[in-house]
């Protein structure tokens, strides 16, 4: 028998679609680029390039009678901030700390790149704690180089950095999955405790031993498509039970402590959810169905179920 302390011991035994955003790219005028016919020079291939990364500006048009204040409003992509040289590019990574650092490597030709663009900007607007990066391969020489730094081949791609370390990356997602990743990576959620050792597991067992309330434990690994999927579940679920329960997880490959205490409460498939109460584990639930784990969390909470 596994035991976590003296009073801890093992018993015996998708998102809905998101709606299409209302954003649009700016459309590349094929008219403007051929206004003249003579050889390009160095100063019209810029002019180019900067006319290329415009297809990542949503844009809005003023209605008649529009006030000129009313024109200055932000462009609603202000917070995606655009990288244009290795240097910016360290610079952001350094300034972002600890927050999650989120970036897109993109290209103003590729479908896919202006496609997944607006649900960038959506979730920038939302997520206050996560600072994010567009990258465009083919704005200039200097962006192409950083493509090539950071071995970036495919695009759209996604890479996710913390303490200047890249900790996740992702290729071809949609928009579901690209959220997910940020929830789950950004790591800073009030309503779900982050646990990083076994010492972590203790004082949330002690801190609710006088209001008796259930603990969900999450436990799961850094890059484990399962776990990123059920983790807005996991993130509703502790905002609308936060009275009747605590949530808190767990990445057991984060460092030994945790990978220890995967190994003493015998977990062998993540993600799995263990429920505590009065220190004591009332069950587990292993999987990542948003309706089963529900189900789990009511019933140690003495909700009658049927399945």
């Amino acid at each position: 028998m596994a035991t976590l302390t003296n009073s801890l011991s093992k018993p015996p035994t998708p998102l809905p679609p998101k709606p299409a955003s209302p954003l649009a790219f700016l459309p590349l005028s094929s008219a403007t680029l051929a206004k003249k016919t003579r050889t390009p020079t160095s100063s019209s291939l810029n002019n180019r390039r900067k006319l290329n990364s415009q297809l990542f500006v949503t844009r809005a048009t003023a209605a008649p009678g529009t006030s000129s204040s009313e024109k200055k409003k932000p462009k609603l992509d202000e917070k995606v901030k655009k990288i244009h040289s290795a240097a910016e590019f360290d610079e952001a990574l350094k300034g972002a700390k600890e927050k999650l650092v989120v970036v897109e490597w993109a290209a103003t030709k590729n479908e896919e790149s202006k496609q997944i663009y607006p649900f960038l900007v959506d979730l920038s607007r939302t997520c206050n704690d996560v600072v994010f990066l567009l990258v465009l391969e083919d704005e200039s020489d200097k962006t192409r180089e950083i493509f090539v730094r950071e071995k970036i081949e495919e695009v759209p791609h996604f890479s996710f950095y913390k303490g200047m370390e890249k900790i996740h990356e992702e290729e071809a997602i949609g928009p579901d999955q690209l959220m997910g990743d940020v929830l789950y990576y950004g790591d800073n959620h009030g309503t779900v405790a982050q646990l990083h050792c076994r010492e972590d597991v203790e004082k949330l067992i002690a801190d609710h031993k006088e209001d008796h309330k259930l603990i969900v434990l999450d436990v799961g690994l850094k890059h484990c498509g399962p776990c990123v999927k059920v983790y807005p579940t996991v993130l509703k679920l502790s905002r609308s039970m936060a009275d009747t329960a605590a949530f808190a997880r767990m990445n057991g490959d984060e460092n030994d402590s945790c990978m220890e205490f995967l190994k003493d409460m015998n977990v062998i498939e993540v993600p799995t959810f263990l429920f505590i109460r009065d220190g004591e584990i009332k069950g587990r639930y292993v999987g990542s169905g948003k309706g089963e784990l529900i189900g789990e969390i009511l019933r140690y909470q003495g909700v009658r179920v049927t399945y």
